[in-house]
């Protein structure tokens, strides 16, 4: 079995300045990698895997969801839960669109009181 890739430092550091900043929004160590959990729910986990690539999943609504399985290999349904997603992050990875979509996973992750506190960022769009 190959070794699974690490996870850069300044990626975990650059994940946790998005989502340590959401109210009870924490760091855990996972299985693999990191996860980020508000309460016992996770919000999003960043591992390296056995090809080398470094992934992060999280939630996304239903139409999200069905969006992220033609969007190309960068973007991923996982084979576990109905709204687990997942974007490889490399040199490509925009952050802006990350930052939205971890906020969107926040926010479908956290109790409705603690979601009602977050200013959600714009949509992003690509042109």
């Amino acid at each position: 079995m190959s070794e699974r890739a690490p996870v850069p430092a300044e990626t975990v550091l650059r994940l946790a300045a998005i989502l340590e900043h959401l109210p009870e929004c924490a760091e855990h160590d996972a299985w693999t990698g990191v996860a980020w959990k508000v309460r016992d729910a996770t919000v999003g986990h960043v591992f390296g895997g056995e090809d080398g690539l470094v992934r992060i999943t999280f939630r996304a609504e239903p139409d999200e969801v069905e969006a992220f399985q033609h969007l190309g290999p960068q973007y991923f349904k996982t084979s576990w839960g109905t709204n687990v997603v997942g974007i490889v992050l490399d040199q490509r990875t925009d952050w802006d669109e990350l930052t939205e979509l971890l906020t969107d996973s926040y926010c479908i992750q956290a109790p409705q009181s603690l979601a009602a506190q977050v200013d959600r960022p714009a949509p992003h769009t690509t042109e």
